[in-house]
């Protein structure tokens, strides 16, 4: 295995979260209650865990802010461009499986 040093691996991840990012922008047929269910997180999540990070870093970035950063756009702007009502199924299913420390 080829040894990484840490600014490689930094690099890399930050290289890998860029397209992750580019592909849920890409992908709004999904709607964030589909990753919950699936997956555990969701593009809310992953504003939240860039928020923590820039947070320990000593940056002050605001909710809305790491949200604009991951959805490309402000928030609202994507909810009514994008999300659909979820069925009640998925509600429940939410329910029954969402991450109680979130």
């Amino acid at each position: 295995m080829h040894e990484l040093d840490d600014e490689q691996r930094r690099d890399l991840e930050a290289a890998a979260f860029r397209r992750l990012l580019e592909h849920l922008r890409l992908r709004t047929d999904v709607q964030n209650i589909d990753l919950m269910n699936l997956a555990g997180f969701c593009r809310n999540c992953l504003s939240n865990w860039y928020g923590e990070a820039a947070a320990a870093a000593g940056v002050d970035l605001s909710k809305e802010e790491t949200r604009e950063i991951v959805y490309g756009m402000p928030y609202a702007e994507w909810q009514q461009k994008h999300q659909k009502e979820a069925s009640a199924a998925k509600q429940a299913e939410f329910e029954a499986r969402r991450p109680r420390d979130h």
